[in-house]
């Protein structure tokens, strides 16, 4: 059961109406539905920062699985194991992400993402500012627009996990079939 009621269809405040129009709008809208005018500024920016960008949709994926995995965000790691599975990460590289440590080192062979990765893993985990070897090595591969961006998502993924780690939101009955079908629970 979740922290709070989750907001269904038909008890919607009017301002948040429009994000059922076309069927259940998922656990992290059901219960910003309770504020409303909060829903209204959370939204776009959430879409925005894990919507399309420059930063390709493997990248964001794995910003988002690891983060969330670091994080311990149960409904995130399984929402997100199903969306980097979709966006062409292979079981392994999942696996490597949702474990402890830097397990991912062996998975990873690209310089591009073992460095995205250690900044993951420093941003996430902190506190403090990263180190500067974690920060060199970004800095390589990406450029500072990128860099920001990367930064933001990270950022917005903690408060997402902490958002729906204390509210314990529910995994939908869909993903966790996928996922009991994929062997990733």
């Amino acid at each position: 059961m979740a922290g709070v009621d989750l907001i269904e269809a038909a008890q919607a405040p009017l301002l948040a109406r429009r994000y059922y129009a076309h069927g259940d709008p998922g656990p992290i809208v059901a219960a910003l539905a309770h504020v409303p005018e909060v829903l209204e500024v959370a939204l776009p920016f959430i879409g925005t920062v894990l919507g399309p960008s420059a930063i390709g949709a493997r990248a964001k994926e794995l910003v988002i699985l690891r983060t969330s995995a670091l994080l311990e965000c149960r409904y995130c790691v399984q929402a997100h194991t199903v969306v980097a599975r979709d966006a062409g990460l292979s079981r392994a590289e999942v696996r490597a992400l949702r474990g402890a440590g830097a397990g991912w080192v062996a998975v990873f062979p690209d310089p591009s993402e073992r460095a995205l990765l250690a900044w993951v893993d420093a941003v996430a985990l902190g506190p403090g500012p990263v180190p500067a070897a974690a920060r060199a090595a970004l800095r390589a591969e990406y450029a500072d627009p990128e860099v920001v961006e990367l930064t933001l998502l990270v950022g917005a993924t903690v408060m997402l996990n902490r958002f729906c780690t204390t509210l314990e939101l529910p995994t939908s009955p869909q993903v966790l079939a996928r996922l009991a079908e994929e062997d990733l629970l």
